[in-house]
């Protein structure tokens, strides 16, 4: 794997505008940006095409790829992918068909389902239903994706998030429900160090779903900036042909988002040897 492959989430630079992040993304050693929809505007069921697809050239020229989308559903009212109602199901399944339309128009090719806060079940909701309600709506989601070449990357997160989707395990079990080749698995490091398996047997048990990869460590900071140990998970990356992309997603940024990005990005250098 080499340097072209590392991405940054654009949340991580703040309220910066657009052409900035891009900026110091590229400046940061990155070649690929991660994008989360309200950073693109207060109001992204009114976000355009062709406003995105200008987005997408900018990053372009200026030496950038926008590999995608994440936090989907945050910053929203009225949105929830486990719910009973009817109505929000409808809204949530058009605001992620929009999505991935952006995503398409952005040049992106992946759409990470994480979003615990609007996924996660209410105490008097069935597991086993809720289970398959998030599947037909990921259905149908996958099904107007995977025609734009867009890939839904179902992100398990742990207990302390969601009592929804905690372990790889349960997000193959939820792809194979899907039963779309545009539904597959995504891995975030933070999220699989709450499962009691080693991280690289995750990594080596979820080879054939993997999609997408996000480098961070459970203490909200970026990849090297933890305790975990990056140099198994690498070899586990290697070993099952991992060939996307490794995208920095961190929550803390002291003692600035700059300084964050470059210690991640030249932790990740020395982790994979480029």
């Amino acid at each position: 794997m080499s340097d072209g492959k590392f991405a940054i989430c654009n949340e991580t630079y703040g309220t910066v505008p657009w052409l900035e992040s891009i900026r110091l993304a590229a400046k940061h050693g990155y070649s690929g940006l991660e994008v989360a929809p309200y950073t693109l505007s207060d109001e992204v069921r009114k976000f355009t095409l062709s406003e995105a697809a200008e987005r997408g050239r900018q990053a372009r020229d200026l030496g950038i790829e926008v590999i995608g989308l994440h936090w989907l559903l945050a910053h929203t009212s009225g949105l929830h992918l486990t719910t009973p109602d009817t109505a929000v199901r409808q809204a949530t399944l058009d605001y992620a068909r929009h999505l991935a339309d952006l995503c398409h128009a952005l040049g992106g090719t992946v759409m990470v389902w994480g979003s615990p806060q609007q996924r996660s079940l209410e105490s008097d909701w069935d597991p086993t239903s809720a289970f398959h309600r998030a599947a037909d709506l990921l259905r149908e989601v996958a099904h107007h994706a995977g025609p734009l070449g867009v890939t839904l990357a179902i992100e398990p997160l742990g207990p302390n998030e969601t009592n929804f989707l905690n372990t790889a395990e349960q997000g193959i079990q939820l792809c194979q429900l899907v039963d779309h080749p545009s539904c597959r698995l995504h891995l975030d490091v933070k999220a699989m160090s709450s499962e009691p398996t080693p991280i690289p047997e995750i990594i080596r048990q979820s080879r054939d779903w993997t999609a997408h990869f996000h480098a961070n460590d459970p203490n909200l900071y970026g990849p090297g900036m933890g305790e975990v140990d990056y140099p198994p998970i690498v070899d586990a990356l290697r070993e099952t042909h991992y060939d996307g992309w490794i995208s920095v997603e961190v929550f803390r940024y002291d003692p600035s988002p700059e300084q964050v990005a470059i210690a991640s990005r030249d932790h990740l250098r020395r982790f994979f040897g480029s």
